[in-house]
């Protein structure tokens, strides 16, 4: 979504959200905060998750796609080396990135759950946050099994 776009829509929700963050920020843990993120973003995949076992990789993919577009995400899936990559130009939780970068484990997780598979962020956060998720279990399109414990990536570690 682009700038202007952006301005056009209630911001009461983002407010809301990046309240909610900090709040939880001084009362919580750095891990106890990101398992509550890691377990919205569960509950976020729902059904999908519960039906992933149904599909091929692109029909999940297109569940993850079509979960990112109802928060508010427009992202697309590439292929590099291999691997599938979920990337938009606009993050749908953006205005939360920006003030609290670990958001983007709920979005990690949603996807994850979503495709079967595990999932690392890698979001670009320079300015106006931009989404990057690479689909870990996607050689040749095999599924790989996901787990809920997924390594915690520093921004400056490549993935």
């Amino acid at each position: 979504m682009t700038e202007e776009a952006e301005s056009l829509f209630p911001k009461a929700y983002d407010t809301l959200l990046n309240q909610l963050i900090a709040v939880l920020k001084g009362r919580l843990t750095p891990l106890a905060l990101e398992e509550v993120l890691r377990e919205v973003g569960r509950s976020l995949a729902g059904a999908q998750a519960a039906s992933q076992m149904n599909g091929d990789m692109g029909s999940r993919i297109g569940r993850a796609l079509a979960a990112l577009e109802a928060i508010g995400g427009a992202a697309r899936v590439e292929k590099e080396n291999e691997k599938l990559v979920i990337c938009s130009e606009s993050c749908p939780l953006a205005t939360a990135v920006s003030e609290h970068p670990e958001v983007c484990r709920l979005a990690e997780t949603l996807l994850s759950e979503i495709i079967g598979v595990e999932v690392r962020e890698h979001c670009d956060r320079e300015g106006t946050p931009r989404c990057r998720f690479k689909v870990m279990g996607s050689e040749n399109g095999k599924r790989v099994k996901a787990t809920r414990n997924f390594k915690r990536l520093e921004p400056d570690q490549a993935l």
